[in-house]
């Protein structure tokens, strides 16, 4: 999996999400994201299916939202989901959110089944905190790949960091940017004055030096280009330390199905 990857959340001008998924993968990206509840799907298809770079080179994820996570519901929805993509997997099927039609043993058997069909290749969950993770880990039998949560310099999930770690579960960070906060934050700010980059480069590098797996939203071509150049960076032993000692804790995303 890429540990840089194209978010979608939000991106709900057809034209504006397909340019923006081609020119994200003409440019270098090779992790798109999207998920059923997002309205895109067809349109992150049609941005895969005119970028010059062959579909097995791309991990392309998408999630099932919380209203189809009944067994059934989560094989006819996922193959849906495919036909929207213009696909015939995908690389990384999430779980969106344990809540709603969610069953811990009856979901994760279809999204098991849906492995060994081969509609996907990873089965993953979304938004779950340790205790919801630790069953998830138990009872799927094709192996939880990534627990995608909100992730950044002010809201740094140590404790489920840390769990991820012990399962053996990757990490994928949504709103890594936390929603555009990180560019008012003078740590940050320091930080990228130092190496004349932008705040957003140093929140991704701070991620990737910790294993993380980022998936910024972005639309423009500036500022799809601006996350991309966030592998270029290094941060010191100083940055790190600096981030890390951030206390904040600055939720963005909090519906009210949420676990925590």
């Amino acid at each position: 999996m890429p540990m840089l990857g194209l978010g979608t959340w939000e991106n709900t001008d057809p034209d504006e999400c397909t340019n923006a998924v081609k020119t994200a993968l003409e440019m270098g990206y090779r992790h798109i994201d999207t998920a059923q509840i997002y309205g895109n799907e067809a349109e992150v298809g049609e941005g895969i299916a005119a970028a010059d770079v062959d579909r097995d080179d791309i991990f392309l994820a998408t999630k099932v939202w919380i209203d189809e996570l009944s067994h059934d519901d989560v094989i006819e929805s996922t193959r849906e989901s495919l036909d929207k993509l213009g696909v015939e997997y995908v690389d990384l099927l999430y779980v969106h959110w344990p809540a709603g039609e969610y069953d811990a043993e009856a979901t994760l058997s279809a999204f098991d089944e849906l492995v060994e069909d081969g509609l996907t290749k990873r089965v993953g969950v979304s938004n779950f905190e340790p205790e919801q993770l630790r069953e998830a880990v138990e009872l799927s039998e094709s192996g939880i790949f990534a627990n995608q949560v909100e992730l950044h310099p002010l809201l740094q999930q140590d404790e489920l960091r840390d769990v991820c770690a012990d399962e053996g579960v990757e990490i994928v960070a949504y709103s890594p940017l936390a929603r555009g906060t990180v560019f008012d934050v003078d740590v940050l700010s320091d930080i990228a004055e130092k190496h004349d980059v932008s705040e957003a480069q140093v929140s991704l590098a701070w991620l990737r030096e910790n294993g993380v797996t980022a998936i910024p939203k972005a639309t423009s071509e500036g500022h799809i280009r601006d996350n991309w150049e966030s592998l270029e960076l290094t941060l010191d032993d100083e940055d790190i330390a600096a981030i890390d000692a951030i206390e904040t804790t600055d939720r963005r995303v909090d519906p009210g199905f949420a676990p925590w």
